[in-house]
């Protein structure tokens, strides 16, 4: 049975929604005389209308598209008020400003979208990022992005309100110690800035405010990251269940810099190109091989060199095949370009070391194509891998807690797909986990599951 996706809601969004005439007041330009509106300082429109790209013309103003939704805690369903959402692109650079849901959990998000001559929306995909006190970021990995059409939104003006445009986040287990750090971006367009005080992270709105929730309480350095721009550190005081305002972090002159490498695919079985990242080292995750990459700083459809640009001063680990693409990090440590890669950027760098990734072992279940729910004794199931001894089966908790691990053969015969019984610790119910094969031969890893599948919601 597959989950509802009213409790996940990392949404991949299509912008292909009509849009009526101004007449009507579904949308429409309505900057007069001929007029140019600015689409970045949105600037130029009537209030209440947004000034949107139109394809092969100038910008205009149009009645916004509006995503709306809810809030909630997974596991209690109840309203979370005081959350920020925002809208991002693929390469997650931020799509709106910040929206801020209510006491009842709702929020209402403007949403850019690029108009075609007669007036209508052109298809574009973005996704939604949410923070809250007391509550793990959304999205964080293993958590998978779900498609949502604005085609189906409706209504005068346009609303796109559906089950998967709620966002269900998970509580942290002890919020013990722990405050909120308040402050401003100051730069030009400060809007979509990623700002991190030692691996807590926010999202600045379009007039630069950010607010970082959930950091320890001591002396926090502040760092931002917006592609193309540089900034200078920050620091502030956190003292717990308060919140540190007026924290400023000012970008400079100094010129941000371009990472270049190679990546090698080896054995790609059904995958043919990946994508490569650049992660906040001090947001990385060394057991899940997971961190969050600022906006814009990823190289897509790479199958040889890539190069990245606009980097920012910073320490970043690098990571290759992340995505659900058929491909992995090859995990072979026994041969070269399979070491995660650190670097410290302060200028142009050319990594010498290239990056080998390798076909994955496909999911069968849980989580093969969405996030499943499962109960009772579960059972997790993969592609064999033909050349193995044996495989390494992992379960983590949607806190990226390892609950289980075991090895062993866990081969049926034959052509049939490796399976293996869960037999770790009662799992909680209402909590999303996941499962990562690791095929072995003797114990050399030769390939896993993917980083993004084999996620699964127990009930």
């Amino acid at each position: 049975m597959k989950l509802g996706y009213t409790a996940l809601a990392f949404s991949i969004l299509t912008l292909a929604g009509a849009c009526g005439d101004s007449s009507n007041g579904t949308g429409g330009a309505g900057n007069g005389g001929g007029a140019t509106c600015d689409t970045a300082r949105q600037t130029g429109c009537p209030s209440g209308q947004a000034c949107e790209l139109v394809n092969g013309g100038k910008p205009a103003c149009f009645d916004p598209v509006t995503v709306k939704g809810k809030v909630f805690d997974f596991v209690t369903q109840a309203a979370i008020g005081g959350a920020r959402i925002v809208a991002r692109d693929e390469n997650g650079a931020a799509l709106s400003d910040i929206s801020v849901s209510g006491p009842d959990g709702t929020y209402s998000l403007a949403v850019p979208a690029e108009r075609d001559a007669t007036g209508k929306p052109v298809s574009k995909s973005f996704t939604l990022r949410a923070d809250a006190s007391g509550y793990q970021s959304f999205p964080l990995p293993p958590r998978i992005a779900l498609p949502l059409d604005l085609a189906e939104a409706a209504g005068t003006p346009l609303v796109l309100q559906k089950p998967n445009s709620d966002i269900a986040l998970f509580a942290l287990a002890d919020t013990t110690g722990l405050g909120t750090i308040s402050g401003t971006v100051a730069t030009d367009l400060p809007g979509g800035t990623l700002v991190d005080g030692n691996g807590h992270t926010g999202v600045a709105d379009r007039a630069g405010h950010f607010v970082v929730f959930n950091v320890p309480a001591g002396t926090v350095g502040l760092s931002a990251y917006k592609k193309g721009t540089n900034f200078d550190p920050a620091s502030a005081t956190v003292t717990a269940g308060a919140e540190t305002k007026d924290v400023t972090i000012t970008a400079n002159a100094k010129v941000a810099s371009k990472v270049s490498g190679s990546v090698q695919i080896v054995n790609p079985m059904g995958g043919s190109a990946t994508s490569v990242i650049l992660v906040l080292e001090d947001t990385f995750d060394n057991t899940l091989f997971r961190g969050e990459t600022p906006p814009g700083l990823r190289a897509a459809n790479v199958t040889g060199a890539f190069s990245i640009d606009g980097v920012p001063d910073g320490k970043y680990v690098v990571l290759a095949a992340f995505e659900n693409d058929g491909l992995v990090r090859d995990p072979d440590t026994s041969i070269g370009g399979t070491q995660i890669v650190h670097i410290t950027v302060s200028g142009d760098q050319a990594i010498s070391q290239g990056f080998k990734v390798t076909g994955a072992l496909d999911v069968v279940s849980p989580g093969a194509t969405a996030i499943d729910t499962a109960s009772g004794n579960v059972a997790f199931t993969w592609q064999k891998d033909t050349s193995n001894t044996g495989y390494r089966v992992q379960v983590f908790d949607a806190f990226g807690t390892q609950v289980w691990d075991t090895t062993g053969p866990f081969d049926q015969g034959g052509n049939k797909p490796a399976t293996v019984a869960y037999g770790g610790p009662a799992l909680k119910s209402g909590m999303l986990y996941q499962f990562r094969a690791t095929s072995l031969k003797n114990t050399t890893p030769l390939s896993s599951t993917e980083d993004l599948k084999g996620v699964f919601v127990y009930k």
